[in-house]
């Protein structure tokens, strides 16, 4: 009955929800629809092409856009400061908070023990759920407080960095990061390519060797280590495109420090 009561009284929850999005037209309104228990819902759209600002509207979203993109990290921190609530819950577009997570989620903030909370993924690939490949619980920290947190400022695989204690909830996000192969595919190459120029500025180098050896340890990492095999024909395709996202990534790194060899040569 309490949970049931802090839902209609949306007031007394005290949870902004942040996203940001960018041609996320066809997955946007399920996650809205799925956190719509919050008080304020904000969308930070990179001036989407689909119409998704319009679909975020009409759910009900708070919609700012933004035409600069200063990586992930960077572009959640925006989102962050414009949040009101002393909770914020960040979720991206491809994510749904389930009936069992939302009923958490608010018994938990009723009585907060932590002040930020790490919440497990139940990840999808193909039409099949992935419980072995890594990919399981796959915790991220996506509910804290507010005064408490920021991003770290970096352009991928941002993550929140809570100034007090952080525990678990028990329920977990559905997650759905690629609607098929073809869109895994196209998010390795953008990723590898923002990570390896940031280990450039960071000033580490790789040889054919050395993105030979990080090629293939990833997927015994994956395959064989984080027991890949159970996932069935799905979990290979997975250490295999993991495995060429290293190679990709390492060969990127190894090309940019060509580049920056032939400049101080010329110097």
């Amino acid at each position: 009955m309490e949970i049931m009561e802090a839902i209609a009284s949306r007031q007394s929850l005290g949870l902004s929800v942040i996203i940001i999005t960018k041609n996320e037209a066809t997955r946007i309104a399920e996650c809205l629809d799925s956190v719509r228990f919050a008080d304020e819902i904000i969308v930070l759209d990179g001036c989407s092409v689909d119409g998704t600002a319009d679909i975020a509207r009409a759910h009900g979203a708070q919609v700012h856009e933004v035409a600069d993109w200063p990586g992930f990290g960077p572009q959640k921190n925006r989102v962050l400061a414009l949040a009101t609530q002393p909770w914020v819950l960040s979720i991206d577009a491809d994510e749904r908070v389930t009936p069992e997570l939302q009923a958490e989620i608010i018994e938990t903030l009723s009585r907060p023990d932590y002040d930020g909370y790490r919440i497990a993924r139940l990840s999808e690939f193909c039409g099949k759920q992935i419980r072995h490949s890594g990919w399981w619980p796959d915790y991220v920290l996506r509910l804290f407080r507010r005064e408490l947190s920021a991003f770290d400022n970096v352009s991928v695989h941002e993550q929140v960095l809570v100034n007090g204690r952080v525990g678990h909830l028990k329920s977990w996000f559905l997650h759905f990061p690629f609607e098929n192969l073809d869109a895994l595919v196209v998010k390795i190459n953008r990723y590898s390519g923002a990570a390896a120029k940031a280990m450039a500025l960071e000033g580490r180098r790789v040889s054919v060797f050395g993105l030979m050896r990080h090629s293939i340890w990833t997927f015994i990492r994956i395959y064989l280590l984080r027991r890949g095999f159970l996932d069935g024909r799905h979990g290979f395709v997975l250490a295999v495109t993991a495995a060429s996202g290293s190679f990709l990534r390492y060969s990127k790194l190894m090309f940019l420090n060509d580049k920056a060899d032939e400049q101080v040569k010329k110097k």
